[in-house]
């Protein structure tokens, strides 16, 4: 499953959701987006939709998308990749917001593994993850708007050698976020099994019942801002992954009170998100051991314009 987001323009304001999503080609007709919507699978701010809802200039809409990849041929595609290490048996890129990793419904172009094809040529490609049809060079994943480091493998040995790796947790993985709120404590230790949300089937929740995982996250505060007459104060976190949950860090967030900047799926639509449309979340430090050569690697990254810019924001109430 993926998601994706759009906010609805003023012109669309007081329309029917249903007659929106079609009118903005989301889903291909009106009586097919109405079936998603009542499906649970379309949410308005957060919170997911009812069949009857209006939407309004400003809102964000996420919804699931779907498009059935059987049978498909992967191609590579002239995607930029901002490639920081590469030799023969593995890269490590920083992945740019709005790049989905691998084909999936709804997303089966435009994807990592079409740039990584394009990039490497199918056959210079890892296919270990998944089927091995449709996740070549993939090792972990990013969700599709968090940016930043991450690894890709050329070849099997490497790809089976960087996937235990991070189920051993030797591979290091560092992310700044900023969240809402000011944290008082320095540093942090979330210990909470996520799970599917059990009625809102788009999102992760923190959960003890069977088949949740356990989920450990640890963070400590870098800056914090006080609040101002629109917000409740800001907090920019190093957090630290231990397990590698779908959306963890984006989980673990909320589960505190304290969630991502800008996050259309967990955020608090109501506090002001500086200006971002997608969750502040970078992964911005990376350190492995190359499975080869057996040396150990570590790489950093720069926050992106639209994230250094809500911290610009910021810098006066630091």
């Amino acid at each position: 499953m993926d998601l994706d987001c759009i906010v609805v323009d003023e012109a669309y304001s007081g329309m029917r959701l249903d007659a929106f999503l079609a009118a903005e080609g989301v889903y291909l007709t009106r009586s097919a987006a109405a079936k998603f919507v009542s499906e649970g699978a379309v949410m308005i701010n957060g919170r997911t939709a009812r069949k009857s809802a209006v939407v309004r200039g400003g809102d964000m809409v996420v919804y699931e998308v779907y498009q059935d990849p059987s049978d498909l041929v992967l191609q590579g595609q002239d995607i930029p990749l901002d490639v920081r290490y590469e030799d023969d048996h593995l890269l490590v890129i920083s992945k740019q917001a709005g790049l989905v990793c691998h084909p999936a419904e709804g997303h089966v172009e435009g994807t990592l593994v079409n740039a990584l094809i394009n990039h490497c040529g199918r056959e210079h490609l890892c296919d270990v993850q998944g089927e091995g049809k449709d996740r070549l060079g993939i090792v972990h994943r990013l969700d599709r708007d968090t940016s930043g480091l991450m690894l890709a493998a050329k070849t099997n040995l490497a790809g089976e050698a960087l996937m235990d790796a991070i189920r051993v947790r030797d591979v290091d993985r560092h992310y700044l976020a900023l969240v809402h709120g000011w944290i008082p404590l320095d540093t942090g230790y979330i210990d909470a099994p996520i799970a599917r949300h059990q009625t809102e089937r788009m999102r992760m929740a923190i959960s003890d019942r069977e088949g949740s995982r356990q989920a450990v996250t640890t963070f400590s505060v870098l800056r914090r801002f006080e609040a101002g007459p629109h917000d409740e104060g800001y907090t920019l976190i190093d957090c630290k992954l231990y397990t590698g949950r779908t959306h963890q860090i984006r989980v673990h967030m909320e589960y505190i009170k304290h969630p991502c900047v800008g996050d259309p799926l967990y955020g608090w639509q109501k506090l002001d998100n500086l200006g971002l449309e997608r969750q502040f979340l970078h992964s911005y430090k990376l350190a492995f051991t190359h499975p080869v050569t057996q040396e150990r690697m570590e790489f950093e990254d720069t926050l992106p314009a639209d994230l250094q810019e809500a911290i610009s924001l910021l810098d006066a109430r630091s």
